[in-house]
């Protein structure tokens, strides 16, 4: 079986008992409300290809996700996430540039990199160097000042350790960014770069090795090794080119507001919802959310 879940915008609660009930009919199964106004779930047939396609004519251009996911094992027992832009609200790397003034040079360089039209691991070091000579206090002042979790980043994490899943935090980005980013949110573990700093600055250079962009499998490998897992019981969510490996691998895999080459190849995209979305995805009401 295959479950159809449709994902509002919460700000808008845009699943109104008219449209569920226009659903319904067109997948010709029943409703389950996971949330009012908000998500609503369907369980359907094995091939979903025909009655999906007449109810994404009938969203349209609503501020609505469509999520097809299989039935069996819809709860994941680990969640690896990316930070920048999907945990976080914004790209660290860009805001530390842009204490140099050099913000638009370094988010250009990051804009494609995210496309996937340049080397990762080329691309970090490139705009590392042009870090080099920056005050290490201003990563604190960042943390305190422009870090934001994206709406919805603590209750997905703790919700599901609150259900017995591992979560995980996996960067290309910095250490002295996911530690505090992880603490706040409340994952279990965070991967990331290490930024090399001498006498009080940035020295332009990460500390070897650097996490390049299979990094984020091997680490989804790692974890679910570790815990005598598979891949098909993780899900990975993630925003960028250095996310797909791991969000092909996953059981579960979401390209969380994506840039094109992710949602090219994410099996669940999420442009609309916060990240409670991936928890209604795998079934659970907003009655068993954990505090966030």
């Amino acid at each position: 079986m295959t479950v159809v879940t449709l994902v509002s915008d919460p700000d808008a609660r845009l699943l109104t008992p008219a449209l569920v009930a226009e659903a319904s009919r067109a997948l010709r199964a029943e409703a389950t409300v996971l949330s009012d106004g908000e998500a609503v779930a369907f369980e359907v047939g094995q091939d979903a290809s025909a009655p999906v396609a007449v109810l994404a004519e009938m969203v349209g251009e609503r501020r609505i996700d469509v999520a097809v996911t299989p039935s069996e094992d819809r709860r994941k027992r680990v969640l690896l996430c990316d930070m920048d832009s999907t945990i976080i609200t914004t790209e660290c790397i860009d805001e530390l540039a842009d204490l140099l003034g050099i913000r638009a040079e370094v988010a250009a360089i990051t804009e494609r990199t995210m496309n996937g039209e340049l080397d990762f691991a080329s691309s970090v070091k490139a705009r590392v160097q042009l870090l080099a000579g920056l005050e290490e206090n201003a990563i604190e002042r960042l943390l305190a000042e422009r870090i934001q979790l994206m709406p919805g980043a603590r209750t997905l994490a703790r919700t599901m350790r609150a259900h017995g899943a591992h979560t995980a935090l996996v960067s290309g980005g910095f250490t002295r960014f996911t530690g505090p980013v992880a603490a706040r949110a409340g994952f279990d573990e965070h991967h990331a770069n290490l930024l090399e700093i001498k006498d009080g600055r940035l020295t332009g250079r990460l500390v070897p090795p650097l996490l390049d962009a299979d990094a984020k499998l091997r680490t989804l490998n790692e974890i679910t090794g570790r815990l005598g897992l598979g891949r098909a019981d993780a899900l990975c969510a993630g925003d960028g080119a250095n996310d797909i490996p791991m969000i092909r691998a996953a059981g579960l895999g979401v390209g969380f507001r994506p840039h094109a080459k992710v949602a090219e190849v994410a099996p669940v995209v999420i442009r609309y919802g916060d990240l409670t979305a991936l928890l209604f995805i795998q079934g659970y009401p907003r009655s068993a959310f954990a505090a966030g």
